[in-house]
C-alpha cells in the first residue's frame, strides 16, 4: 500500500541524478523506479514505522508536562538538544526531574546533552550554570556545547554577548528518552512552556532514536566539552586546531567528514525490513551550511518545485525570511496551492526587544513584503497566500510543512523539525527535521488538524505597514543574519 503512496503522488515525476554538490548516498532499499517520494530514500535514511508510533502534541503545556514525566521516567538514556535551557522555575524543575529519576540516582541513566555556546554561556545566570549540578551528581553526563567556526579571532574578541550569535548557532531541537524521540522547534525555556506556540511531535521508534543518538554523538566530537567546575574543553591534541583556533578550513574539513562519515554508515546499516503495521515512512534531514551539509534544503527545495497542479502546500514559520533560492521556486517551479503562515508582529518574539532587534519583526514584514510583490510581478499572487498568525498573549514560532495531494482532503506529508526556511537555517546553523509521510487516514487526518489548529489564528498578512528607514538598510546588509 505505502509503495502506491510513494509512486502516485507526484505523477509523471522521474527520478533526476542528484545536482552536483548535492550528497547522495547508497541506499540498497529502492521504493520504485520513478519519483514521487521514492527520490527520498536516496537522499536520507529511510525509516518505516507504524503511524500508531506517533503522536502530535498541540500546546506548550503538553510539551513541558510529556519533558517532566519523561525525564523523570527514563530508564537508560536520555539525551537533550536545544539552543539552550532557560534559567527560571520551570526549567529547574526539569533539572530536578532528571535528579529525582531512580536509574540517575543509581546512576545507571546515560545523559547527553548539547547546546549552543554562545546562547548557553549568556549573562552570569545561564544555561551552564543550571546544569553543573548534574554533572557533580552522575558521572555518566556528558554535556556539550556547539561552538561555531565563523566565531573566531576578532569577532570573537570584540562582538557583544548577542550578537555574536548571529555568526552561527546548534539550533536541532531533540528530546530523546530510551526509545521516544520529541522533535520540535521549540527551546528548553519558560516561554516555550507556556504561551509561545510551537510544533511537536512524539514518536516511538528505537531505530530513529538510535540514529538521532548517534548523530548527537558524532556532533559532540567536534564540541567543547564542559566539565563540573563549568571549564570548557577540546581535544585540539589529536584535532591540531579547534573551533575557534587555528586552521578554519582544517576544523570545518574534519568535522563535515565526521557528519558525512556518519551518514553514509547509516545508509549502509539502515536496511530495514517492512512490518505489516508499517504504514509511515520517516527520513530525517539535516542541514549544516558552515560544513557544507545541505540535505535539508535540497530536499525542502525539491518537494516545493515538484508539487502539481491542483495539490496544496501549508509553510509555517516564525519568522518570514525565506532564501531566494525558496521564493524562486515557489514563484517560477511550484505549481501547487501555498499557504504561508508567519507571525504577526505583536506575535513575534522579538517586539519591543531593546535596541535593534527591537525593529526585527518589522523586518520581516518588510521581507513579506518584497515576496508579495515578486508573486504580483509574476501572476501568482491568486495563488500564493501569506498569513499572519496571531493570538492574544502569545507568541509564535512554529514551523514546517504540510503536503496535500491533488483533491485530497488531507495531508500525506509533513515536515517537522528546527529550520525557519531561511538564510541562516540553510547557511550557518546546525539544523535538523523529519520529513514524514503516511498513508495511514488517521495520522493524515492529525496532520490536517495540527495545521487547521494554526491556521485558524492565521490573519491574511498586512505586509504594507509602515517600517523606519533604518530598517529598510538593515536588511539590506543583514538579512542572511536572522
Amino acid at each position: 500500500m505505502i509503495r502506491r503512496l510513494f509512486n502516485t503522488v507526484f505523477e509523471g515525476a522521474i527520478i533526476n541524478p542528484i545536482e552536483a554538490n548535492t550528497p547522495c548516498y547508497p541506499h540498497p532499499f529502492r521504493l520504485s523506479d520513478t519519483v514521487h517520494f521514492g527520490w527520498l530514500s536516496s537522499v536520507a535514511p529511510c525509516f518505516p514505522v507504524s503511524s500508531h508510533n506517533i503522536k502530535i502534541i498541540t500546546e506548550p503545556k503538553q510539551f513541558y508536562d510529556h519533558l517532566l514525566h519523561y525525564c523523570k521516567n527514563a530508564s537508560h538514556r536520555l539525551t537533550l538538544v536545544s539552543l539552550y535551557l532557560g534559567t527560571g522555575d520551570l526549567e529547574n524543575q526539569l533539572i530536578e526531574a532528571v535528579k529525582q529519576n531512580k536509574q540517575f540516582q543509581n546512576k545507571k541513566l546515560n545523559i547527553n546533552i548539547l547546546l549552543d555556546y554562545t546562547r548557553g554561556s549568556r549573562g552570569k545566570v545561564n544555561s551552564r550554570t543550571m546544569l553543573k549540578p548534574l554533572l557533580k551528581c552522575n558521572e555518566n553526563c556528558n554535556i556539550s556545547l556547539y561552538h561555531t567556526p565563523a566565531l573566531r579571532g576578532m569577532l570573537k574578541r570584540f562582538i557583544p554577548n548577542r550578537w555574536n550569535e548571529l555568526l552561527g548557532l546548534q539550533h536541532m531541537k531533540l528530546y530523546i528518552f530510551d526509545d521516544v524521540l520529541i522533535i520540535s522547534g521549540a527551546n528548553l525555556s519558560n516561554d516555550y512552556f507556556t504561551n509561545r506556540q510551537d510544533r511537536y511531535m512524539l514518536i516511538k521508534d528505537k531505530k530513529l532514536t538510535d540514529f538521532y543518538c548517534e548523530l548527537v554523538t558524532n556532533v559532540e566530537s567536534f564540541c567543547l566539552k564542559m566539565d563540573e567546575e563549568d571549564n570548557l574543553s577540546f581535544p585540539v591534541e589529536t584535532w591540531k586546531c579547534s573551533p575557534y583556533e587555528g586552521s578554519k578550513k582544517a576544523f570545518t574539513s574534519k568535522a563535515r567528514e565526521i557528519v558525512e562519515s556518519f551518514i553514509n554508515k547509516s545508509f549502509n546499516e539502515n536496511v530495514h525490513s517492512i512490518q505489516k503495521s508499517d504504514d509511515t515512512w520517516i527520513f530525517p534531514t539535516l542541514q549544516m551550511g558552515q560544513l557544507d551539509i545541505k540535505q535539508d534544503s535540497y530536499i525542502t527545495d525539491r518537494l516545493l518545485a515538484e508539487a502539481p497542479s491542483e495539490s496544496k502546500l501549508r509553510i509555517a514559520t516564525g519568522y518570514f525570511n525565506l532564501t531566494s533560492q525558496y521564493m524562486h521556486t515557489l514563484v517560477h517551479d511550484c505549481k501547487a496551492e501555498v499557504e504561508i503562515l508567519m507571525a504577526h508582529p505583536r506575535a513575534n518574539g522579538f517586539l519591543d526587544a531593546k535596541g535593534p532587534a527591537g525593529g526585527i519583526p518589522y523586518a520581516y514584514s518588510l521581507i513579506a513584503e518584497k515576496f508579495r510583490r515578486m508573486c504580483e510581478v509574476h501572476h501568482q499572487q491568486y495563488r500564493i497566500k501569506l498569513l499572519e498568525y496571531m493570538r492574544k498573549g502569545w507568541t509564535y514560532h512554529g514551523k514546517g510543512l504540510w503536503y496535500y495531494p491533488p483533491k485530497s482532503k488531507y495531508p500525506c506529508l509533513s515536515i517537522i523539525g528546527s529550520p525557519n526556511f531561511g538564510d541562516r537555517s540553510v547557511t550557518k546553523d546546525l539544523e535538523t527535521q523529519l520529513v514524514i509521510v503516511t498513508e495511514n487516514n488517521e495520522l493524515r487526518k492529525c496532520f490536517h488538524e495540527e495545521s487547521q489548529r494554526l491556521y485558524k489564528l492565521g490573519l491574511e498578512a498586512d505586509t504594507k505597514r509602515q517600517v523606519p528607514l533604518w530598517v529598510n538598510v538593515f536588511v539590506l546588509l543583514f538579512r542572511s543574519y536572522f
